[in-house]
């Protein structure tokens, strides 16, 4: 009998612990190894996620999902075994990305639609096959005084809700991610405009998917936090904690299990105090965690910098980010630990 999504859904939430997002694509890797002057092949990307997957304090302290990319899941370790059995020996839940990317909108300039809809049913039953359990589609909404358009958010709304139903239909958490860019051009809205903003699009998120019938209790949601622009910084961790439970506590019903918020442009530490600020001013109705794919990896990737020697420096580094992070989703990260450390 295969697992009920509620179950899976509640493992990925497990009090403490959150997602990791290594689902990079092939291009963005690349701009990533480009950093520390390693070139991006596919043992070079698959020796970098071992590492991650293999940091085993972290890995069972502090994660309770992985998002893999589709290279990712098919791929085997040096040992034999796929990355996929790695995830699930260390206790936690292998997941894929399974959209195809944001591409223009017809009609609508400077706005993008996530496309992969197309094939997608097939696809998803070849990664439960592989082992995957949870998915993820990500929606991409430019800021600016006019945008987004009432259109775009539909449709993106619209999409993320089909792909959702059709991944509960495959037995698969669908991670619902509808990402307000705070690092979009030209980047200088304020907090009051990612608040209106924020609100709308999960509203209508919502309103679409109980139109596609889908399953609160076996979904999780992937927002962006309500920030103001990259050019327009100015709110403090605690506005910014505020101003996102308003608009959660507005729009997000309690049945869904939990919430794992996307890091969207933040610094490293930025993306783990604003999570421990709303963790702090709980109780809340849903479960708040992260869901970190550069605000998890960069230590880590700075300190391997390519290097077989370096593997053990790497972990370390992976295994105090991933541990400030599980603080933060308790509610107990502090400036101070993130020195000790």
């Amino acid at each position: 009998m295969s697992e009920r999504l509620e179950d899976i859904a509640a493992r990925m939430m497990t009090a403490g612990k959150g997602l990791l997002a290594a689902d990079e694509s092939t291009a963005t890797i690349k701009k990533r190894f480009d950093t520390i002057g390693l070139e991006s092949t596919e043992t070079s990307r698959r020796d970098y996620r071992q590492m991650l997957l293999t940091a085993d304090e972290a890995m069972r302290e502090s994660i309770s999902g992985v998002i893999l990319y589709e290279e990712t899941l098919f791929q085997a370790a040096s040992d034999g075994r796929t990355l996929a059995e790695i995830i699930v020996a260390a206790g936690a839940v292998p997941g894929i990305k399974v959209d195809t990317g944001a591409k223009p909108m017809a009609l609508f300039p400077g706005e993008t639609v996530t496309e992969g809809l197309d094939g997608l049913a097939a696809r998803l039953a070849k990664y439960y096959a592989a082992g995957a359990r949870f998915a993820k589609w990500r929606a991409a909404l430019a800021v600016s005084d006019t945008l987004p358009s009432f259109g775009a958010i539909k449709a993106n709304a619209h999409a993320l809700a089909r792909y959702a139903a059709l991944c509960q239909q495959a037995g698969i958490v669908p991670i619902v991610e509808p990402e307000v860019l705070m690092d979009g051009e030209p980047g200088n809205h304020t907090i009051e405009r990612s608040e209106a903003v924020t609100e709308e699009t999960l509203r209508i998120t919502f309103e679409e998917l109980a139109d596609q019938r889908v399953s609160l209790e076996g979904m999780i949601l992937k927002p962006s936090m309500v920030i103001d622009g990259r050019k327009a910084r100015r709110a403090s961790v605690q506005e910014v904690a505020e101003r996102t439970l308003r608009v959660l506590k507005r729009t997000v019903p309690a049945a869904v299990p939990g919430i794992a918020f996307l890091s969207g442009g933040q610094s490293t530490e930025e993306a783990t105090a604003h999570l421990s600020a709303m963790n702090a001013m709980g109780p809340l109705p849903w479960a708040l965690t992260f869901s970190y794919g550069r605000a998890l990896q960069t230590e880590a990737l700075e300190a391997w910098g390519g290097r077989p020697e370096n593997i053990a420096a790497g972990k370390r580094a992976f295994s105090h980010r991933a541990r400030m992070c599980s603080l933060a989703a308790r509610g107990k990260w502090t400036k101070e630990l993130e020195k000790a450390a």
